[in-house]
């Protein structure tokens, strides 16, 4: 879940990403404060809309809302006093967290890519990356499927060139930090830094 509030260029009104994935078509629905938008062919709900929200929130966030437990709950109780029958399931676990360069092999179709095998903790991330200073045996920062970057961007499951990518290797930059270095490249953390926990700045 992404959450998204911006008086200035939208009104008052919270904009709620469910999925990552773009819907080819979709229809909407009203139900009071509520406008779902969702999948014409299938019915699922992508995203929706709370108008008013301030009526129903304390919103100091411009921009990217932190997503936390109080305000999906907050989010639920609004929806059902709506009689929106959507059940809220949200991942809490970190978006931006520690990974290490398993393997790095040339893609296939494109000679400035490489296809990276990333853990993370639990899981092993395939992720294309196009950064020159890429190696196997890294520990990096991975933007995983579902984080906001600092720039806006959501990062989703791509296809690059054939090949599919979850997630995104960050350089300095793309993470905003400051005084990031003027050569392109990812971002590389120390040794000492533990695969699969939350990247703190």
């Amino acid at each position: 879940m992404n959450i998204f509030y911006n008086t200035k260029g939208v009104g008052d009104v919270l904009l709620v990403q469910l999925v990552t994935n773009a819907f080819e078509e979709v229809t909407t629905e009203t139900k009071g404060d509520i406008t779902l938008i969702k999948d014409s062919k299938t019915g699922e709900v992508g995203a929706l809309n709370v108008f008013g929200a301030s009526k129903h929130l304390q919103l100091t966030d411009q921009g990217s809302v932190e997503v936390t437990q109080e305000i999906v709950e907050s989010l639920q109780q609004i929806l059902n006093d709506n009689e929106v029958d959507v059940k809220l399931e949200v991942d809490f676990t970190p978006k931006f967290v520690v990974g290490y360069v398993s393997s790095k092999e040339k893609h296939p179709n494109a000679d400035k890519l490489n296809v990276c095998q990333v853990e993370v903790g639990e899981e092993t991330l395939q992720i294309v990356c196009g950064a020159p200073n890429v190696e196997a045996g890294q520990k990096v920062v991975v933007a995983k499927v579902g984080a906001v970057m600092p720039s806006g961007l959501v990062i989703r499951d791509a296809e690059l060139r054939g090949v599919a990518s979850s997630g995104m290797i960050c350089s300095a930059k793309e993470l905003a930090l400051p005084d990031p270095p003027t050569e392109k490249g990812i971002l590389v953390l120390e040794d000492s830094a533990e695969i699969g926990a939350a990247f703190q700045a």
